[in-house]
């Protein structure tokens, strides 16, 4: 385990109330993991973790901005743990490659957004979505005739 991963597990284990063992594996394991995930592989592969406390514990790991949701083009909700504390995503709805964009243009623009309506923003999230280079490379290459 890095310090990074050390550090975000303490940050987390501290928003628990309850700091249960079935808790700790869970977390241990989202923030093992490279690349998105389901709540239901992270049910699949920790089967003695009930259900909802796989889903409480992400909600409340997203919430505190440890992990972050993505949703899949096909409505399917993604986690993922949080690399840095604000970042947005590119999602590919072929492959459902998801890619982190860590500048942050459109804060600017997002927050005179809120301001003109009256609103006060206290965060955003943005995610785009398209074929990723891969997937349209894919399309660009011409089907051979037999």
């Amino acid at each position: 385990m890095t310090t990074s991963q050390a550090h975000l597990i303490r940050r987390a284990e501290a928003l628990f109330q309850r700091r249960t063992s079935p808790r700790r594996k869970l977390l241990a394991l989202v923030m093992q993991r490279t690349g998105h995930f389901s709540a239901e592989e992270i049910t699949r592969a920790m089967p003695q973790v009930g259900r909802a406390t796989v889903y409480r514990t992400l909600a409340q790991l997203v919430d505190a901005g440890l992990v972050c949701r993505v949703l899949l083009d096909g409505g399917e909700q993604h986690y993922q743990a949080a690399p840095r504390d604000h970042h947005h995503h590119l999602v590919c709805i072929r492959c459902d490659r998801v890619v982190d964009v860590e500048s942050c243009e459109v804060s600017e623009f997002a927050e005179g957004i809120a301001r003109g309506h009256g609103f006060a923003p206290l965060t955003h999230r943005l995610e785009i979505y398209g074929l990723c280079q891969s997937c349209r490379q894919r399309d660009e290459i011409p089907s051979q005739s037999r």
